[in-house]
């Protein structure tokens, strides 16, 4: 186990993310700007993802782009095991620390990746490394400290954001926020409530148990939730800003 990342996690989310509502509405989310971006791309275009786990948003970037490159990196092979079942792109185990690669890349995504590390910002500043010139950074990180829990906890959390500290934090690694919104909005009032109530009954020792729990997938509930954050799509498309919910996207450009 990492400072950063408990690889045991593997294990829950390959049972679930294909269908749980909320790795399903990050995918619809982050697919909207990617294929924004890659519709102006010239072919032989490049897309990295750091911390691409178990390949669900690593096929979503292979799907969405034509004409691509595409190649996911994760420090942890127990991931990368579950990708090669879902992706045909390359797959690297490494550190963007010290990156295998010669070639930069017009697209770097982090999805819910960069909130397990203690320094973000030199973090972000090896992306920035990663990426040719002019190119972009897409990510989306948890939202809010106001929502700490068990489940930040036993995910081994070093922090949630704000927009204002996720625009700080890009900003300092010589990024332009071109589009940064809140997203997840119907999960806002369950969140606040339920985590809230749960971490005031439950002990300290359960919070691995609760956050599997949370993440078991209930038939009606998960339907009703994805129904529920379905029209987020479009108002991300339309790059407008969504002010409450419970994570961040973020697209920011490479400055020189």
């Amino acid at each position: 186990m990492s400072e950063g990342y408990d690889p045991a996690f593997f294990a829950t989310l390959e049972d679930v993310e294909d269908r749980h509502f909320w790795f399903r509405a990050r995918k619809r989310v982050v697919g909207a700007i990617l294929r924004q971006l890659t519709a102006k791309l010239a072919p032989g275009y490049r897309v990295l993802e750091l911390g691409c786990g178990n390949g669900g948003m690593l096929r979503l970037l292979q799907d969405n782009s034509p004409g691509g490159h595409v190649v996911g990196m994760d420090l942890f092979i127990e991931g990368l095991r579950n990708a090669q079942h879902r992706c045909t792109c390359p797959l690297v185990q490494g550190d963007a620390r010290q990156p295998p690669f010669r070639e930069t890349f017009q697209i770097v995504g982090m999805f819910d990746v960069l909130e397990h590390i203690a320094n973000d910002v030199a973090a972000l500043r090896d992306v920035h490394k990663l990426l040719a010139p002019g190119s972009h950074v897409l990510l989306t990180v948890p939202a809010h400290m106001g929502l700490w829990s068990y489940f930040d906890v036993a995910a081994h959390h070093a922090r949630r954001y704000s927009p204002k500290t996720l625009a700080a934090a890009l900003t300092t690694a010589n990024f332009e926020v071109e589009y940064l919104t809140q997203f997840m909005g119907a999960t806002y009032p369950l969140v606040w409530l339920g985590r809230g109530i749960k971490q005031l009954l439950g002990k300290p020792q359960d919070a691995a148990r609760m956050t599997q729990n949370e993440l078991r997938i209930t038939p009606g509930l998960n339907g009703l939730l994805g129904r529920a954050l379905a029209g987020e799509e479009a108002l991300v498309r339309n790059r407008r800003k969504l002010t409450l919910g419970t994570s961040l996207l973020a697209l920011a450009r490479r400055r020189d």
